[in-house]
This record gives C-alpha cells, structure tokens and sequence, in this order.
C-alpha cells in the first residue's frame, strides 16, 4: 500500500475570516448550509421571502462537501457520495437544479455485491435484468419490486412526507408496506433462496444502520433497492459538493444569502427574522435557542437516541480496482461483505461489540463513471464500516483487508489514504454525534417521532423556531425533504400562505 496516511483533516475548517449579512433583518434564517437547510432556505425564497443561511465552515454543503482530502487532483466525498433518493425527492424533482450546472452521473452498474469464489450479484437500473441474474430467486425478486414499480412515481410522495395516515397512493403503500413492515432477516429468510438474492437485499438493508433482524429494516432495503432499478444510484459529476454549490446559485438568484464561517452559539447573535429553522441536531438547536424553549420540550429532545458512527477511508488509487468479479469494476457502488449471514452479524457488532475482521464494508467508486474524480487513467474510492458510537481505534486494517478479499492485487493500488472516525465526523459537523451520520436511530419507533412525538414533527414549542435536519421526517439522505417539509410549514404557521405550484 502507498505510503502516505492522513487521519481527520478535511481542508474546510472554521478561522476563515466570515461574511457579514447585508441586512439586520430577515423573514427567515436557517443556521446550517447542509441540503436540507438549503431545500428549507429554498422553499422559502421562491415565495418572495428574505432568507439568510449561516454556515460554521468556511464553505456551504454540510454532508455534500467535496475536497482533496489525499493528493493534489483527487476529489473525495467528505461525506455522501452516491445519491439514491435524489431522482426520486419531489423536492429535487421539481427544482431543476441542472439547471444551475448540477450534472448527474450513473455508472454501468448501479450496485454489485461480490461474494467469494470471484461470483457477485448485481443491481441493474431495471427490475427485470436484475432479477434476471438471481437465477432461482428471479421470480421472488419480482415479486418484491415488480408491482411497487408499478406505483411510482407517485408513491415517493408518501414514502418521503410525514406519517401518511392518509396516503394520496394507497394501493402502492399498501404494496410497499406488506414488506416494508417486516426486518430484512425475516424477509430474506422467507422469500429468498440464493447467497446472491440475499446478500443483495441484505446490503441494502444496512443501510439503515440497524440490525438486521429489527423490524422496518426491510423497508430501507426495499426502499434503496426500487430507487436504484427505476431511478438508479447517480453520482454528482465533480463531487457531492457540485450539489450544494447549484442549491446556492439557485438561492442567491432568489435573492437569498450564505455566510459561511460563523458559529452560532446563540439565538441572540443571529438578525432578527420572524422564523429560525435549524439544520442541525436536536441537542444543538435547544443549546442555542437556551430558555426559548419549554424544559419540558428540552428534556424530550435530550431523550433523542443516536446510533453507531462510521470508520471511513478515502484513498487515492493508481489505477481502478481490480475486482475479482468484472460485474463489481462497472459498478458506481458495492457492498463488500459476503452473504447475509455475515453482514447481519456486522451489523449487530455495531451497536456495542466493536468491528472484526470482516466489517460490512459500503464502497463508492465514483470515478468509473466521472473522470474529473482523478488525474487521467487514475481512480478514487471511497469505503465505510459501522462502528460503535464514538469509537476511536483504527478500522482502516479491517475495511482495506475486505476490499482484498474481492479484490486480490487492490492495496498495491493504493497511493495514499485518509480516515475520518467517529470523533472526526463529530468535529467535522456536531449533527454526527457520536459518528452517526444518519441523525439518530431510525428504528421503529423513532422513525416517524423525530426528534419527539408531535402532530407536526417540524415545529416546536416556539411559535418561531422549527427544526429542518434529517432529526426530522423523513430522515436521512440527500434529497431535501426534511427541508421541503419545514419550509412549507413555515409558510403556512408564519407566512399565512402555501408554497406555489412546482
């Protein structure tokens, strides 16, 4: 492997000199400039009103950031990197961001999964090729994906809003949660036969930072799974950052201003505005709002559950990875992590026992489909485990040590490496507590009540303060809904009016 080793500096820190707002007043301030506050600010400056976005760093995008984080001309994902909910947010659907220049990128293969023996099942941007590779388990795959097709695109609507108690597309809910309500272990084990079938559905899955064997896990792994064979998994060409940066183009045309490098510690420092939405977790937004807030309220919020971190390393490679199975070297992105069996059991380790030798292993390799990522004929990947929650000991053994098992040859690819743990996502952004990345536990009963049980999860007790980040409904991911939601309650609770017609 390559001998240089960075551990937790991204190149975007705070001690930036900070801009000034031009005016002392506001309709709305949102504090953080991840796409969610931006979605927020959005929704709010189409209508006409005055926004400012205040950002700690010295660059707007919270988790679509992108830097050089290893060597001069690689560009790494500081944090997301590939898009699954992006094609099918209403919000993005209907803001039109390419046309400020955001260019979406999809590889040949939306998803390999490689199992031992050079073998992989694959993901394709099409429910009937995909299932035509699963073999025996071809006909089970459609039925779990064929019909909900059928549904769409209409049924993202409810799946990314609040709680449907009244869904606008019942019969594709219903299709949806016959599965959805179950936990991935309780479905692969009833529905699928083959290792490729279940280690496919078992990787997605994870991605609820879950075990496996709770319930509602299948429905992330339904969820990612119908996105990616209708929409597909796309990459931002240029890096996630490429997001952010045609989110502020669209607001500063609006009207809209972001000012970056400034801390909010308090509510008072900020202009006056008669809205606050904050983009940031539950714990921040009641330390800066201090007794704008009921106890009561405060002492609900502090209730909040976050989950295991993530152990990433970024690295700079000489030349694509040379993955055992020709399948995974077209794919934008694979699970590294045998068959289900095995990732259930990675999954468990997470929340307390720690990582072994054989970590779920989640890998994007962004620059198969965008060459800007690297100098010519050179690659970048991008490879996390979960941890548990604040962990500090170095996994990077672990992930480079899977990634070899399918990939015989890849450390000698290697250049250089960079790993960010669970305390440096932390530092990077206080909305990782502990390393969690997805804003707090989604399990069954917290996936609707985030960050507390109330009617409209967007509110508080604060007639003028609103909570915007994926602490809210419908969680985590890029595709600006838990902003979209806030803002159009801020609209009609503040404003007295409904957002225009997309």
């Amino acid at each position: 492997m390559g001998g240089i080793a960075l551990r937790g500096e991204w190149g975007m820190g705070e001690g930036m000199a900070r801009d000034v707002p031009r005016q002392t007043r506001y309709d709305a301030v949102i504090i953080g400039s991840g796409p969610n506050g931006l979605a927020a600010a959005l929704t709010l400056a189409r209508e006409g009103l005055g926004v400012l976005v205040v950002e700690a760093y010295g660059v707007p995008g919270g988790g679509t950031r992108t830097a050089e984080l290893t060597l001069p001309g690689y560009l790494h994902d500081v944090c997301s990197a590939v898009h699954p909910m992006a094609l099918v947010s209403p919000f993005f659907r209907g803001m039109r961001l390419e046309e400020e220049g955001l260019e979406w990128v999809h590889p040949e293969v939306v998803l390999a999964h490689p199992l031992d023996g050079g073998r992989a099942a694959v993901m394709h941007r099409g429910v009937e090729e995909t299932a035509a590779g699963l073999g025996e388990d071809g006909k089970a795959w459609l039925g779990v994906f064929g019909r909900l097709r059928d549904s769409l695109p209409g049924m993202w609507d409810d799946l990314l809003g609040p709680l449907p108690v009244m869904p606008r597309h019942p019969i594709g809910m219903m299709r949806f949660g016959r599965n959805a309500v179950r936990s991935a272990a309780g479905l692969v084990g009833s529905v699928f036969r083959t290792e490729g079938a279940r280690a496919l559905f078992g990787g997605n899955a994870a991605h609820s930072v879950l075990p496996l064997e709770k319930p509602l896990t299948a429905a992330v792994g339904v969820a990612l799974g119908l996105a990616g064979q209708t929409t597909g998994w796309p990459v931002a060409r240029g890096g996630s950052g490429a997001i952010a940066g045609a989110m502020v183009r669209r607001l500063e045309k609006l009207g809209g201003e972001v000012v970056c490098g400034w801390r909010v510690e308090t509510l008072g420092e900020l202009p006056a505005a008669s809205a606050y939405l904050f983009d940031t977790g539950p714990g921040q937004m009641a330390s800066i709002c201090g007794g704008r807030l009921p106890g009561g309220y405060v002492e609900r919020l502090k209730r909040f559950r976050y989950g295991p971190g993530v152990f990433k390393l970024d690295m700079a490679l000489s030349g694509p990875i040379p993955w055992a199975n020709a399948e995974c070297r077209r794919a934008g992105t694979v699970h590294v992590g045998g068959g289900f069996e095995e990732i259930a059991a990675s999954e468990r380790r997470c929340w307390g026992e720690g990582v072994d030798g054989k970590p779920f292993v989640l890998v994007a390799q962004q620059s198969v489909c965008d060459g800007s990522r690297a100098p010519e004929g050179k690659h970048t990947a991008w490879a996390y485990c979960h941890v548990p929650s604040g962990s500090v000991e170095d996994h990077a053994e672990a992930v480079l040590g899977q990634m070899e098992r399918f990939a015989p040859g890849f450390r000698d690819t290697v250049l250089a490496t960079h790993a960010m743990g669970p305390g440096d996502y932390e530092r990077y952004n206080a909305n990782n507590a502990g390393g969690d990345i997805v804003g707090g536990v989604m399990d069954a009963w917290q996936l609707y009540t985030r960050p507390v049980a109330r009617w409209n999860p967007w509110t508080t007790p604060a007639a003028d303060v609103f909570l915007c980040s994926s602490s809210t409904p419908p969680g985590p991911g890029v595709h600006g809904m838990c902003g979209w939601h806030a803002g159009k309650t801020v609209l009609r609770r503040v404003f007295g009016k409904g957002p225009s017609a997309w």
